[in-house]
């Protein structure tokens, strides 16, 4: 992985680490990666690392289906109306992802996991 590439991907791994809807798995899995970075265990937690990440993105069918869902009110509130409403807007601007802060920074590394 070239410098650009590695400080691109370690930038946007923090603004993952920080965004409060991370889950759990994906800062463990985000750590385990920073901290492998520059020895022999990086191609592993590479691999490790975006494999966590495909499974954690949520696409913006998902994220609409769970905003309108029992489990989505719950977590939502009386928000979930306007979560499923934006999502259904930037999905009709050509949206894949959920662009919460977390799906956001996972979108952007996942978009150099080739050069990774």
């Amino acid at each position: 992985m070239n410098k650009e590439v590695l400080d691109f991907v370690v930038e946007k791994t923090k603004e993952l680490m920080a965004a409060p809807s991370c889950s759990q798995e994906a800062k463990e899995a985000a750590q385990s990666w920073l901290d492998a970075v520059g020895t022999d265990r990086q191609e592993e937690e590479t691999k490790k690392y975006i494999a966590e990440l495909e499974e954690d993105i949520v696409t913006v069918d998902g994220l609409i289906a769970f905003a309108e869902s029992e489990a989505g009110a719950k977590v939502f509130g009386a928000n979930a109306g306007n979560v499923a409403e934006h999502a259904k807007e930037i999905k009709a601007a050509g949206a894949k992802y959920c662009d919460c802060p977390a799906c956001a920074a996972v979108e952007a590394i996942l978009s150099q996991k080739d050069e990774m």
